[in-house]
């Protein structure tokens, strides 16, 4: 192994009242493409800075090779002092000169004279990206590159850092992006740092050993104890578990939309039906949107049904939240019909996280400062609905203020989630969200009963969600596709590469047909039924805790009904994951 150039031993922070993290060993060698990885709140950004040199911590030491320049990407650089984008660009002490900035600012396709009040999220990261790349680092420091670029840029950082020679520690929660560029992880969890010389792309992996080989030693640890210091780990393992079998659901209504979708003789006989008329929440018919001289939207058709989930992609200024807009009836086409269902009632979490008062408390946003949260119709307890948001219930007494961006995003998905509604509208819903929140987001989306858009530049995200892409290049056309960015891509980029696949596939040669074990084979006939038993005895222990008065009328039979509650989800899980293995096997030998 080749000698660090940056470094930390014996990294300690004191954070509030306690510390951060203490006795980390990180070290950067010259060639290094690091993910940094960890849950919203474990400390990344800070710990980012602390190698940068820009904050102190409170023990330990920063070794640096002579004449390493380090050079830090923020993930909300501060504007306001400058007039214009350049003049940001060119501020610092080791910033580089104007032509070499304006070298990069070219490749990104932004106006470095643009007033910097005025600039938005796209330009502004664009601008913070001309500044650090143009400075030569040995070393990049990057704090969610990719938040508020367009496709187009977030593929031109991509190759950049592909030719790059020097090290990069990069923090995001674009899986793609790190699968395709890293070849080592950094894992914060719980105030230590992991690290193994593997990719992102096999993090989970790595994560799932480590979480198997922690409940083996929590075994020997009290059952309450257990269920408290690792009902997040089990969750997080038994989630990701889970959504392989939602990612099959997502190709059989896939696979549906593609018949529905088709060419355009399939696609005029779907519409001539009377079952896909019923079903159809938003009619877009001929509609066709401009500003000024330029077209947005034209000429488009298109039906939205019930259950969809569509995703938009584009570059910036291609027309998205145009799109957006209309289908949703915010703004109304220049020409053409949306028809909107009467019954369809949404809710919309867009892009501006700052709604929420930083002085009201987490317990406050959630249930109006009681113990209890209305979730579509249900009453649960709000320590229960955090734990479902991935919070520990500490902190509900938190002010909103306290929480980290990533935290304040999740904490306005639960508010919002709890809310009945049959049309969700979500723009660019993944800044600022870690993995493990994201894995949460997926599962959320697939077990909503109503329809989803969604507007979004993470290409994994949009693979693992939508069943139909709406793409749009900017002249003014958009592209139906059944499928997710992947399927996108491919139509837009390789026309013929996915009929090309479907003819050289050839199937595998039969195999000798096997059967499950006695054992197997029970499991998997009669575990559904458990199951359900289980779902059947949380609903009427949730209607029991519905009852406001219970936790002061009868304290004991309050606490008995928690605890059953909890230990029925942990055997749900388990029950859960053991069928959907077995149905991978099941399927396997078919």
């Amino acid at each position: 192994m080749a000698a660090p150039i940056l470094s930390y031993e014996g990294l300690g922070l004191v954070q509030g009242s306690g510390w951060l993290f203490q006795d980390l060993d990180i070290y950067v060698g010259e060639r290094d493409r690091l993910a940094l990885i960890g849950r919203n709140g474990a400390g990344k950004t800070t710990l980012l800075k602390l190698l940068a040199g820009q904050i102190d911590a409170d023990k330990g030491k920063r070794v640096i090779v002579p004449g390493t320049h380090v050079v830090m990407l923020e993930q909300e650089p501060d504007f306001r002092p400058f007039a214009t984008l350049m003049d940001f660009a060119i501020a610092a002490p080791d910033a580089p000169q104007a032509y070499e900035v304006a070298a990069i600012a070219d490749q990104l396709g932004i106006d470095m004279s643009r007033t910097a009040a005025s600039a938005s999220g796209g330009e502004r990261r664009r601008a913070a990206l001309a500044r650090a790349l143009a400075q030569n680092p040995d070393v990049l420091l990057l704090d969610e590159p990719t938040n508020h670029l367009d496709l187009a840029a977030i593929d031109w950082l991509e190759s950049w850092l592909a030719r790059y020679t020097g090290a990069f520690v990069a923090i995001s929660h674009d899986r793609t992006f790190l699968t395709r560029l890293t070849r080592q992880t950094l894992w914060l969890d719980r105030g230590s740092i992991r690290r193994k010389e593997i990719g992102f792309g096999g993090f989970e992996e790595w994560s799932d050993a480590v979480a198997a080989e922690e409940a083996r030693a929590a075994q020997r640890l009290d059952s309450k104890l257990r269920l408290e210091a690792h009902w997040l780990e089990r969750g997080v393992t038994a989630r990701r578990k889970r959504n392989q079998g939602r990612l099959e659901k997502l190709k059989e209504m896939r696979a549906t939309r593609a018949a529905m979708i088709g060419g355009p003789g399939v696609a005029k006989l779907g519409l001539a039906n009377d079952d896909v008329r019923s079903k159809s929440v938003i009619v877009a018919e001929g509609v066709s949107k401009s500003f000024g001289d330029r077209t947005i939207i034209k000429n488009f058709d298109f039906r939205v049904q019930r259950g969809d989930r569509i995703g938009i992609v584009g570059a910036n200024g291609a027309g998205k939240s145009t799109l957006l807009k209309l289908l949703t009836g915010e703004i109304q086409p220049d020409a053409g019909n949306i028809t909107l269902a009467p019954t369809l009632d949404g809710i919309i979490i867009d892009q501006q996280r700052s709604l929420m008062s930083p002085d009201k408390t987490v317990r406050d946003i959630l249930a109006d400062g009681g113990d209890w949260v209305e979730v579509r119709g249900v009453k649960k307890h709000i320590q229960g609905y955090l734990k479902e948001f991935l919070f520990d219930p500490g902190v509900m007494e938190a002010s909103v203020g306290a929480l980290s961006g990533g935290e304040r995003s999740r904490l306005l998905l639960a508010r919002e989630f709890a809310r009945e509604s049959n049309l969700l509208v979500l723009d660019e819903p993944t800044n600022d969200l870690d993995l493990e929140t994201l894995d949460l987001l997926q599962e959320v989306i697939a077990d909503y009963a109503g329809t989803v858009l969604l507007v979004s530049h993470d290409r994994d995200f949009l693979d693992r969600t939508v069943t139909v892409t709406l793409g749009l290049d900017g002249s003014g056309k958009v592209d139906i596709v059944a499928g997710g960015y992947a399927d996108w891509e491919a139509k837009r980029t390789k026309p013929n590469s996915v009929k090309a696949k479907a003819s050289a596939a050839t199937p595998p040669p039969p195999t000798a047909r096997k059967k499950l074990s006695y054992k197997d084979q029970r499991d998997y006939d009669l575990l559904p039924g458990r199951i359900e038993e289980i779902e059947k005895e949380m609903a009427g222990i949730e209607t029991d805790l519905s009852d406001g008065s219970l936790f002061a009328r009868d304290n004991a039979r309050f606490n008995a009904l928690t605890a059953r509650l909890d230990k029925l989800r942990d055997e749900k899980a388990v029950a859960e994951d053991r069928w959907l293995a077995l149905a991978e096997e099941v399927e396997a030998l078919q």
